[in-house]
């Protein structure tokens, strides 16, 4: 009796785990069509920028921020706008300039009366208070404003008058920046800069591509977009994309990677010579992390080495600090990044 009892136990268990493994993989397949949807829909209206739509993706359902740089008039600014229609997220705004103060971002106390006539502070929130929120030209804006951003960022709150108050769920940052134009404006602190899971640089469209653009915007008419997913249902895929297994092997060459950024411990002669500060832990959290959604976009339920290659120049171009010789030389990161890749992942 007892041993059909316990036979009955470990087949109820087994049954268990098959049907949890059965849900998961529905799951894989589900965020693999989503994603798939989601790339089609944005491509309806912005033209020409396949890998930047599929690493912002990325990023999103990674749970991270996004550092977005390119000259004016790329399309950054209706990316966001297309992300947000698509992806059912609350929209919100910032257009940095010198004189805007940490206030006018995250929101102040202001003085109310009550039902009682009595006079209370309120707090007005700002339009951080978002799902998705763009701060266009983040350079421009001074460092003490671009410090009220940091616990917004990393905490996903915002702390006024005593009281801290949670931002909507989720809560996506995308900042960008002009590289051309340097008047007037501030460069991001490394310590703010490396908050960024992704820095993404906005291609120059070709001339086919130039063409196409022209075609779509002749006629005035915006595209017809359509919710693809709930900020809900982005939620349940991030939580999915948590679950993608990590081999001990592939979490050491992604930290082998991270070392080879230092160059006091790196072998390549350009790390040794121009290079200042390399990446640090937060990278190697944001590869980890952003592998696994290449992992399932590639069909599999583990990270592998060429997910993590995948990765390698998005997550680390805005972490690795060059000195004022390989500023002014114009050091190629994206191509050393590329040479460490080959040594350490392979």
């Amino acid at each position: 009796m007892l041993a059909k009892a316990l036979d009955s136990e470990q087949s109820g268990v087994d049954d268990h785990a098959m049907s949890a493994e059965i849900s998961f993989e529905k799951e894989v397949e589900d965020f693999r069509r989503i994603f798939g949807d989601l790339s089609g829909e944005i491509g309806k209206a912005i033209v020409g920028h396949g890998d930047l739509v599929e690493d912002t993706l990325v990023a999103i359902f990674s749970k991270g921020h996004i550092l977005l740089e390119g000259v004016p008039g790329l399309g950054k600014t209706f990316l966001v706008q297309t992300l947000g229609q698509v992806m059912g997220l609350q929209p919100g705004r910032v257009q940095c300039t010198p004189d805007l103060m940490p206030a006018d971002i995250l929101g102040t106390q202001i003085v109310n009366e009550n039902d009682q006539g009595r006079r209370v502070l309120h707090f007005e929130k700002g339009p951080v208070f978002a799902n998705l929120l763009l701060v266009d030209e983040i350079n421009r804006a001074t460092p003490k404003t671009q410090a009220a951003l940091l616990e917004a960022m990393q905490e996903r709150s915002v702390t006024a008058g005593g009281e801290t108050h949670p931002l909507p769920a989720p809560f996506f940052l995308i900042a960008t920046q002009n590289p051309m134009e340097m008047e007037g404006t501030y460069p991001l602190p490394e310590a703010q800069a490396d908050r960024f899971l992704f820095k993404l640089n906005v291609p120059f469209p070709d001339k086919k591509t130039l063409v196409e653009i022209s075609k779509r915007t002749a006629g005035f008419d915006e595209a017809d977009l359509r919710e693809i997913i709930s900020d809900h249902e982005i939620e349940k895929f991030q939580k999915v994309v948590s679950q993608i297994a990590v081999a001990d092997g592939i979490t050491e060459a992604a930290a082998d990677l991270i070392l080879a950024t230092h160059a006091d411990s790196s072998d390549d002669e350009d790390v040794q010579r121009f290079v200042h500060y390399g990446a640090g832990p937060r990278a190697l959290q944001s590869i980890i992390r952003a592998a696994k959604v290449y992992a399932i976009l590639r069909g599999g339920f583990a990270v592998a080495r060429e997910d993590l290659a995948k990765v390698a120049r998005p997550a680390l171009r805005h972490r690795m600090i060059l000195n004022f010789q390989g500023e002014s030389q114009g050091l190629d990161l994206d191509a050393v990044i590329d040479r460490l890749v080959a040594k350490a992942i392979g």
